[in-house]
């Protein structure tokens, strides 16, 4: 494992490794098994490894690291963070000693703005928990939790409005480490950045989520640099980056004459993640963002090896960009093995 440089830009992946087969991102066991953390972090702990290997320095972990933490019905679950206090600070450790930027996306049920307040407990509860998991691995403020703002409930400056009413009463480990993302159909980057005018949260900003809803059509340069000036001096921003799916989509569904089941191909819908990282849409994007420096998250599909790929893209057509990220020109010939030959059309 190489030392890692500290200065470079990272580029990271969620939860799941595919380039190695055989990693469970988390104990995805029922409550019937008696799932916990600390099977968990065994999992995580090899990940970490995978990681180093790689050279890969950021990573969102999996919002089912603690099984049923939170579950209001199953209390013997609700003491496995504080059990597992030691194993968390020895993982931190680890990442610390990597460079490693970690980071939670709480799933899409984890909603601020509901107007049930027992939803609203409930989602708090979860960010709680894994507020506390962070800072028991003392991870530092670049280590957050992303949420999106959450339902529009037919009144959308309503779900502004009550996300910014919520905020300030949420636990003080929540607000050190709640960032809001643009979202692709309800709150667009206007939304988002009235919520930061009056809350003073962070903000992520999400490139695919800007070109799916923009109804301002706010300039996308303006836009980044604003979302990038919500984060504190001396704490590295990051953004979300994925390519839209362009395939058509195969749908299973009955057919009204014959009743029989048929497959459809639909066209794409372009909220849906490539999985694969188009390299000169990115690197157009990098380019237009110029000297703003922010770590990159990719969510795109096939994970980690999305990443790998995307490093050598980056060497192969912006050598100017790639040493930002830390990384190295291609040695000579692997330009020629990246070119992977077509086959020819009949």
């Amino acid at each position: 494992m190489t030392t890692p440089d500290t200065t470079a830009l990272r580029l990271g992946f969620p939860v799941k490794v595919l380039a190695r087969p055989g990693l469970p991102s988390n104990d995805a066991r029922r409550w019937q098994s008696g799932p916990h953390l600390r099977t968990s972090l065994g999992y995580l702990r090899a990940i970490f490894e995978h990681l180093g290997q790689q050279s890969i320095r950021m990573y969102r972990m999996s919002s089912d690291l603690a099984p049923y933490a939170t579950h209001p019905d199953m209390p013997q679950f609700h003491g496995q963070i504080r059990e597992c206090a030691a194993e968390l600070a020895e993982l931190g450790k680890i990442a610390r000693d990597q460079d490693l930027r970690l980071s939670f996306h709480p799933s899409q049920y984890v909603i601020l703005n509901s107007p049930d307040p027992k939803l609203t407990a409930r989602s708090v509860a979860d960010l709680a928990a894994q507020a506390e998991m962070l800072d028991l691995m003392e991870m530092g403020p670049e280590s957050v939790l992303v949420i999106h703002v959450g339902g529009t409930y037919g009144d959308r400056p309503a779900g502004v409005r009550r996300w910014a009413e919520t905020y300030p009463t949420l636990p003080e480990p929540v607000r050190r480490r709640l960032v809001l993302e643009n979202d692709d159909t309800r709150f667009g980057p206007a939304d988002v950045l009235s919520i930061h005018e009056s809350t003073g949260v962070r903000l992520i900003f999400d490139h695919q989520h800007f070109w799916c809803l923009n109804p301002e059509r706010l300039d996308l340069r303006e836009t980044l640099a604003k979302f990038l000036a919500t984060w504190p001096a001396g704490v590295r921003p990051k953004v979300h980056y994925s390519s839209p799916r362009t395939e058509f989509r195969e749908i299973r569904r009955k057919d009204r004459k014959t009743g029989k089941m048929v497959n459809d191909l639909l066209p794409p819908v372009w909220t849906g993640h490539a999985d694969f990282v188009n390299p000169f849409e990115f690197i157009t994007f990098l380019r237009l963002a110029g000297d703003l420096e922010f770590d990159v998250m990719f969510e795109a599909k096939a994970k980690d090896l999305a990443l790998i790929r995307a490093r050598r893209d980056l060497a192969r057509f912006a050598p100017e960009i790639a040493p930002r990220f830390g990384i190295a020109e291609l040695a000579e010939g692997d330009a020629d093995e990246a070119i992977e030959e077509e086959p020819a059309e009949e």
